[in-house]
């Protein structure tokens, strides 16, 4: 991907994301996107802000939630989305002050969207990839998103990728195999803290 981002922005981002939660749930206020950041902090990009809670050194998902394409400026959207993946999630109740000592924060950036062109339907294995491509399956007014880390924590291949988006989607999971049923892809720098309040890194991730 052209689009890159250096590990100090990373940090900056993640920070961000944790702040924008620790406010908001304290006084139900946004923060403000802070002066004199880089000029690619302020390009509109896609990004979903991820928190997970540690239990027994392990990771559970906590909240996920953020925009696929570029609609805002990037340090924005990661406020936005970080508020709202601690406390509109539809899958868990809202964050508490108290859990913020044991979650940790995950940014993903994204490329836009692109549209897969296939033949045929089973061409689609060949054009994605786990460990680099993220999905986005859409038919009618289901539409369902995975970020590419996803389908490497879970061990998936490309064809259990491609069935579990259509089941995000709200979709049978054959549902890419069908007609009408449009298949984009795009790929994400993703950094991440190692601990809660830990140290920031790149996370790379690699497929079957």
């Amino acid at each position: 991907m052209s689009f890159q981002l250096s590990l100090e922005e990373g940090k900056t981002l993640v920070a961000l994301a944790r702040k924008a939660v620790e406010e908001y749930l304290g006084t139900r206020r946004y923060v403000s996107v802070p002066p004199n950041l880089s000029e690619k902090l302020m390009q509109p990009c896609g990004v979903f802000v991820t928190i997970s809670i540690i239990k027994n050194r392990r990771k559970e998902l906590r909240g996920c939630i953020g925009y696929p394409s570029p609609t805002a400026p990037l340090a924005q959207a990661v406020i936005e989305s970080a508020v709202s993946s601690a406390t509109q999630d539809p899958r868990f109740y809202p964050l508490s002050l108290g859990e913020l000592e044991y979650v940790v924060f995950e940014v993903s950036v994204l490329t836009p969207p692109q549209l897969v062109e296939a033949r045929k339907p089973t061409e689609y294995l060949s054009k994605i990839k786990v460990g680099e491509d993220g999905l986005i399956i859409e038919k009618g007014f289901y539409k369902g998103l995975l970020l590419p880390q996803v389908p490497v924590e879970w061990e998936w291949d490309e064809e259990e990728f491609l069935c579990q988006c259509c089941q995000k989607a709200g979709l049978p999971p054959d549902c890419w195999l069908m007609d009408g049923t449009k298949i984009y892809k795009f790929k994400a720098i993703v950094f991440e803290e190692d601990a809660p309040k830990g140290e920031v890194r790149l996370k790379r991730f690699e497929g079957k």
